[in-house]
């Protein structure tokens, strides 16, 4: 019992906590806007891996760091064009579409990585992002090192989410969002263009998907490996549902399964492989399902979401 009081008494903890969930804030609130529109997009995946190549390379061939970032995003919203293209204009099965952008970022991206990178025993590194303490607050006894003293990323992610909950529900462009995913007619009688909706979302939905693919390159890590996405792109996915489609909830998702996370990799250390690390691996997976499913009972789907939308057509 004491060794779990000095974990979650560890500043440390907390500090990790907003790192790992940095990436999953990020995809989530990519994914939600996408699916807030109607469109469900199951190539985050693929892309989060394809921003996390391109941004570090991009660094890598002397970009800064946030140049980095701006490629990410760009490269995640050229792939959000390409799923917007077959499922909004073509109106193809949104499941398949998805797993196809998924399926060709992933393998697109290791495919560029070897053309660009020279096989080597130790893989290339790039300076990251160092972290930022806040001034006053990265002061404060454990507040100041577990929150105020963590990368840039991290600050916009939380920016991010903040501004795209006001954006969603406070706005005009929100309304339009959120009537493009509900009721697309509706949204056609009052003078807005669903499938222009449906376009800008997919594509900035999966520009913040791709950023959140470079904060692992470019600030978590240093380099670039096929697999270092490691499902993260599906947990954004459950994510979304535990939310019930909500930004401030989505960012609290993102929080609770990071600290699973954070709190398996200290408590593994803390028990000294007295129990098989499986185990410890199963636990934030575990708890993020049993979450998934108490909140899912309560969760409103958007009522137009996998919908194909005709102009005219009812």
């Amino acid at each position: 019992m004491s060794a779990l009081m000095d974990i979650l008494a560890s500043a440390g903890l907390w500090a990790a906590v907003l790192r790992i969930a940095t990436p999953l804030i990020l995809g989530t609130l990519g994914a939600l806007l996408c699916e807030r529109s109607g469109v469900l997009n199951l190539g985050i995946e693929g892309i989060m891996t394809f921003g996390a190549m391109i941004g570090w390379l991009a660094v890598y061939n002397g970009a800064d760091l946030w140049t980095g970032i701006l490629v990410a995003a760009v490269a995640g919203g050229v792939f959000g064009f390409l799923h917007a293209v077959l499922t909004v204009t073509l109106g193809l099965s949104q499941h398949v579409s998805g797993l196809g952008v998924t399926l060709f970022a992933s393998s697109f991206s290791y495919y560029v990585f070897r053309l660009m990178v020279p096989v080597a025993g130790t893989p290339p590194t790039v300076e990251p992002f160092q972290p930022i303490a806040i001034p006053g607050l990265s002061d404060l006894p454990f507040f100041g090192p577990a929150f105020f003293t963590q990368t840039p990323p991290t600050y916009l992610a939380i920016l991010i989410a903040l501004i795209l909950a006001y954006v969603i529900f406070r706005t005009p462009l929100g309304l339009a969002i959120r009537m493009a995913g509900e009721n697309p007619h509706a949204a056609e009688a009052q003078g807005i263009n669903p499938m222009a909706v449906r376009y800008g979302a997919v594509i900035a939905g999966s520009a913040l998907m791709g950023v959140g693919g470079a904060f692992l390159t470019l600030s978590a890590f240093n380099s670039f490996f096929p697999t270092m996405v490691q499902g993260r792109g599906w947990i954004c996915i459950a994510l979304v549902v535990f939310a019930s489609w909500r930004p401030g909830r989505a960012l609290l998702g993102a929080l609770l399964f990071a600290f699973f996370d954070g709190f398996q990799l200290r408590l593994q250390t803390a028990l000294n492989g007295a129990v098989p690390y499986q185990l410890f691996l199963m636990i934030p997976y575990i708890l993020s399902i049993v979450a998934l499913a108490v909140m899912a009972r309560r969760a409103r789907v958007p009522q137009a979401l996998m919908q194909p939308y005709r102009r005219g057509e009812r």
